[in-house]
């Protein structure tokens, strides 16, 4: 675990989430998506269909969130994590499509945890209740794709300095099971 945030910039390479590991505090920079169920089932379809996505994967973070309204002078309204789980029978397809990192709360399935081992990715946990703050490391937000679906669109966001931790590693590394561990003995 490092003890100093480490300063990502994203979109990432494989080689850049490597040294990472459960536990290390992240800053994320850079262009990231958010993206919740109604969307991620939209995107099921889409590959299924042999249709193009609306957001490459290759080297792309996902951010679960469903954003509140902007207020005037604000890129985006309150966007606090929502539930990975939910995601969880579609992360897969987007994982083997080169995701590289995905942000949410809550513990993933062994499924996902796998794909993420064969393929390289990370999952980054964001606290809950932080919804403000988040949305402060937000300086640009834009809807890019099923506009319909209101506060689950996808949107195509640029953060600078967005705290995240480590949950699951490329290693097989949970720190859910790892802190419950931990504080039994």
């Amino acid at each position: 675990m490092s003890p100093a945030p480490i300063r990502l910039e994203a979109p990432l390479s494989k080689e850049e989430i490597e040294p990472l590991r459960t536990g290390d505090v992240v800053r994320l920079n850079g262009v990231i998506y958010i993206a919740r169920d109604a969307a991620h089932a939209r995107m099921k379809e889409a590959i299924e269909a042999g249709e193009p996505l609306p957001l490459d994967p290759e080297g792309n973070i996902v951010y679960y969130s469903g954003p509140a309204p902007a207020r005037p002078g604000r890129a985006l309204g309150p966007a606090g994590p929502t539930t990975a789980s939910r995601m969880d029978p579609y992360s897969p397809l987007l994982i083997e499509r080169g995701l590289r990192g995905m942000v949410g709360k809550g513990v993933r399935s062994e499924a996902v945890i796998e794909s993420m081992r064969e393929h390289g990715c990370v999952y980054f946990g964001a606290v809950e209740g932080t919804a403000a703050l988040l949305a402060d490391c937000v300086k640009e937000a834009e809807v890019i794709a099923y506009e319909d679906l209101g506060a689950e669109a996808v949107r195509r966001i640029f953060v600078e300095e967005f705290p995240v931790v480590v949950v699951n590693d490329l290693y097989g590394g949970d720190l859910y099971r790892e802190g419950r561990e931990r504080w039994r003995r």
